[in-house]
């Protein structure tokens, strides 16, 4: 495969102007909710010590709103999908009423391994492995993992769409 130019998109920000009308209390640095800033802080914390944290840590001043995943977390690179998972589970039990089941929030994560990846490595580890995508075929998966592409040093822009 040939690049002409790849972009990053770096400096991600989380857009919260879905909620502007709300009252909502973010954290000026991170754009998490402030309860929930400094268990997050990436300076204090990588994604493996981030500690549990459920419906107080991402309660707003507007009664009944919680923004939860990634868009919880703001600029933090520290979110895990099991924390997501957490998060919603913990916020649900509140919207049902069950303040006990909401405020019991666990996250077990294991101590080395979550944060960082050989992607590499990972395919070769799945080698062989029924892991996918579910096709919408009874029993099908889409089992073989995908080609990483190689790119290309080249800086030519002949024939390239973005010269």
């Amino acid at each position: 495969m040939t690049v002409d130019r790849i972009v990053a998109a770096t400096g991600y920000r989380t857009d919260h102007s879905i909620a502007a009308e709300l009252r909502l209390d973010l954290d000026p640095i991170l754009g998490s909710t402030r309860a929930l800033a400094p268990l997050i802080d990436p300076n204090a914390h990588s994604c493996g010590t981030v500690p549990a944290h459920g419906v107080d840590e991402l309660a707003h001043p507007e009664p009944g709103y919680y923004a939860i995943g990634v868009k919880s977390y703001g600029r933090a690179p520290t979110f895990l999908m099991a924390t997501g998972y957490e998060q919603a589970r913990s916020v649900v039990a509140a919207l049902a009423g069950d303040w006990e089941a909401a405020r019991d929030v666990q996250l077990d994560l294991p101590e080395t391994g979550v944060c960082s990846s050989s992607l590499t490595e990972a395919q070769e580890q799945r080698a062989g492995q029924r892991v996918g995508l579910a096709t919408g075929i009874s029993g099908g998966l889409l089992s073989t993992p995908l080609p990483l592409a190689g790119v290309s040093a080249s800086t030519s822009t002949e024939g390239g769409c973005c010269g």
